[in-house]
Formats: structure tokens, C-alpha cells, sequence
């Protein structure tokens, strides 16, 4: 497996307001689409630094609370607000990737030039991400002609290329053989000890356990419990948390 050395993003701006100032923060947001509440006056705090894992069962609104916080959606009321540390410095990996129709080093060219990485560290930097995601085989492949994990993999370095200080992961690994699924979680911590906030959404309880230090659970559309993710595994607060941890269902 390859190893992920990181540089460490210069986070002092973050760091002087980690104390108080959430990363992202909002304050009673209602997202609504055909007069259903998909999100209902939801209000959270999400701290600086760490890895917070969002669950939830199915409908709950995980995938577009990650919209909303990346502004691809806007709420119907409310406000999403991100530290101005964090504005215009956020990524977004999406369950399926979505890639061009490009080589796997021409993706990663592409995004590279977009995201203004100057053209002499250019090659560098796509060396050392091919590397990190154990893609430089495969660097002349088509994209889309890779296989599902590899897809994921190049997905996520591809968002790792101007070194994002919020990554938004909408379950970046279901559905994963077990080699992947541990490159990219490899990258997970890797990322998050270099300073970089990450929001994970997963229905995989052991993966949230293994990743995250804070646990969000939603259940239609509200926050039912945000707490320390010891806390949450061991001793949920919420009948919702218990039932969803037991497999039960929940209407």
C-alpha cells in the first residue's frame, strides 16, 4: 500500500480561532422540494479540525447537508456559514466519481490547472498524487475504463490536488473491495492529521469508528445527536442513535 506523506496545510488563521469559531455553522436551515422538508430547521456547529462522521438511516439528509455546506444547493431558510479560513478552499467526493473523459494523469492535470497550482510544481505534484493513491500504473489508463476502487481512489486525489482545508466525503467507500477501501482511509487520517477538516458521510459503522472523532446523527432532517464518537458507539443518548446502532428501523 502506498504511503501518504502530506504537507501540512499552514493552518494559523484556523488555529487562532479553533477555540471559538466553528468551521462551518448553521443556523436554522430548512431545505424544501415539493412542500417536503427535506431538511427542517436544522442548526449545527461543526468544530475546526478533526474528521466528523455524518449518519444516519436512509432519507435523513446527510448527502444534502454536505451539498448545502459545499453550496451546491441553497436552503430554502436559513444560513450556511464557513470560517472565512475554509471559504473557497473546500472539495467535494461524491459516492460515484464523476471523472473526464481523460487519461487518469490527464484528470489530474486538469485539476490541477484549475485549481492554479503553478505550472512548475505542476509535475511534481501529480507525481506525488498518482503515488499516494497507488495510481501511477495506471496513469496513461482512461478513467472511466478503471475499475470502481480505482475510480474512487483517482477521485479522491484528484480532490487532495490543491490541498482543500474542508473535504467533503458522501460515501466515498461503499461499495469498495477492502484494498481500496484502506488506501482511501489511509488518506482519510493522513489528511485530517495534516490539518484539514473532513465530513464523512457513512453507513458503515466501523469505518465511522475507525475515522472519526465526532458523530452527527440525523434523522429526518434534524440533528438528533452530535457527540464525541466513543461516546456515541458506547452509550447513544437518543432512542434514534440506539435503534439505528441495533438495526432496527426507523420511520
Amino acid at each position: 500500500m502506498p504511503s501518504f506523506r502530506p504537507e501540512v496545510i499552514d493552518l494559523a488563521s484556523v488555529a487562532a480561532a479553533r477555540s471559538t469559531t466553528p468551521a462551518v455553522n448553521l443556523l436554522s436551515v430548512t431545505l424544501e422540494r415539493s412542500g417536503q422538508k427535506l431538511i427542517d430547521g436544522l442548526t449545527l456547529e461543526l468544530p475546526c479540525g478533526g474528521v466528523t462522521a455524518v449518519i444516519g438511516p436512509n432519507g435523513a439528509g446527510k448527502s444534502l447537508l454536505l451539498r448545502l455546506v459545499a453550496g451546491l444547493i441553497s436552503p430554502t431558510a436559513g444560513v450556511v456559514q464557513i470560517h472565512p479560513a475554509y471559504a473557497g478552499r473546500i472539495a467535494l467526493v461524491f459516492q460515484r466519481p464523476v471523472l473526464l473523459r481523460r487519461s487518469v494523469h490527464g484528470n489530474l492535470a486538469h485539476a490541477l490547472s484549475v485549481y492554479g497550482v503553478p505550472r512548475k510544481q505542476r509535475f511534481a505534484r501529480l507525481a506525488e498524487l498518482l503515488e499516494i493513491g497507488g495510481l501511477a500504473a495506471l496513469a496513461d489508463r482512461p478513467a472511466r475504463a478503471l475499475s470502481g476502487g480505482e475510480q474512487q481512489r483517482l477521485a479522491m486525489v484528484r480532490a487532495l490536488a490543491a490541498r482543500p482545508r474542508l473535504l467533503l466525503l458522501d460515501e466515498p467507500m461503499a461499495s469498495l473491495d477492502p484494498q481500496s477501501t484502506l488506501v482511501i482511509e489511509t488518506l482519510v487520517r493522513a489528511t485530517a492529521e495534516a490539518g484539514t477538516k473532513i465530513v464523512l458521510v457513512t453507513h458503515d459503522h466501523g469505518q465511522a469508528q475507525r475515522l472519526a472523532n465526532e458523530i452527527v446523527f440525523l434523522h429526518h432532517g434534524r440533528v438528533t445527536e452530535q457527540t464525541r464518537s466513543e461516546r456515541f458507539f458506547t452509550d447513544p443518548a437518543s432512542g434514534a442513535g440506539r435503534a439505528f446502532l441495533e438495526g432496527r428501523l426507523l420511520l
